[in-house]
């Protein structure tokens, strides 16, 4: 069997293609995320191209954007649900590359998979239970434990759970179209620019817009410590680049939990358990080459 492997980060502005062999990437492109046809056809010449090159792939692993419908048994396996990207609900990820290489192809959420490496590769290696959450155009979050990704009906949406309202921010309804104030409706690149009418690197400096923001991220990490008691967050995402923020995050969610859980996780070492991906902006599309080399190790059980 060919070693050479595929990876898609499939995200609402772009996708990220790899290809792989044996750990070495081969050849990488972005492509920007129009309709679905023109992507996805982008994406299938790239790989095309690769393996005219480099022969053909055993696996192609796809961290996306979603919801997506993550049963194998349903009808609409690897398709998105009623994402709010406009034309792209209910768009088949999966079976236009099973046609077209022949291969494995496996998917999974972005922020999933973003998880997923960094616990092998990443800031949170060696970690039975670890989250990635991902702060960025939206807000996304996934969950791994003992080395794999946590799925359910269909998978975790941390960027939708409800927080309370900071007393000065009553007057922003927020911007999620299904649920107006939850987190990211409150605390998402989009609900920056909404709020205060330009993009969040243009606010840098402005300590009342980050205090505002952290205490919504703040209060998402203590749904998740909560819900989940993860051994570390990893918290990443364009936003999260904005100066001092994973600090404000750090300070203010023991103040949030105010004494109830006592771990020294989150009372002696928070700057241990809340830190920035390891792998930076390649978390996801590391994971997609995770995900492409187990189901090709899979693959050749089966066929031994």
């Amino acid at each position: 069997m060919s070693a050479l492997l595929g990876a898609i980060e499939a995200g609402g502005t772009k996708f990220v293609c790899a290809a792989s062999n044996r750990g070495e990437i081969l050849a990488q492109t972005r492509i920007p995320t129009r309709g679905p046809d023109a992507t996805l056809a982008a994406a299938q010449q790239f790989f095309e191209a690769v393996m005219a090159e480099h022969g053909e792939l055993s696996a192609l692993g796809i961290a996306a954007f979603g919801p997506l419908d993550l049963r194998e048994t349903s009808p609409t396996f690897g398709r998105l649900l009623g994402t709010p990207k406009h034309g792209w609900a209910g768009t088949d990820l999966v079976a236009p590359f099973a046609r077209r290489f022949g291969c494995p192809v496996v998917i999974d959420t972005d922020v999933n998979a973003a998880a997923l490496a960094e616990t092998l590769h990443g800031a949170a290696r060696g970690c039975r239970t670890a989250v990635y959450v991902t702060v960025g155009t939206g807000i996304g979050g996934g969950v791994v434990v003992d080395g794999r990704s946590l799925r359910g009906s269909p998978h975790p949406e941390m960027g939708h759970i409800r927080v309370a309202r900071h007393e000065r921010d009553t007057a922003f309804a927020g911007v999620c179209p299904f649920h107006g104030d939850c987190l990211e409706g409150l605390a998402s690149g989009a609900a920056i620019r909404a709020r205060w009418g330009r993009a969040a690197e243009e606010l840098y400096g402005d300590e009342a817009v980050w205090d505002l923001v952290a205490e919504y991220l703040a209060l998402g990490v203590v749904n998740v410590v909560c819900a989940l008691s993860p051994q570390r967050v990893v918290i990443g995402g364009g936003v999260l680049e904005a100066p001092g923020l994973i600090e404000r995050i750090r300070a203010r969610t023991p103040a949030l939990l105010a004494g109830y859980i006592s771990a020294p996780a989150v009372t002696d070492e928070i700057d241990r358990y809340i830190v920035v991906p390891g792998l930076g902006r390649l978390a996801g599309v590391a994971g997609a080459l995770v995900l492409a080399e187990r189901a090709a190790v899979a693959a050749l059980e089966r066929a031994l």
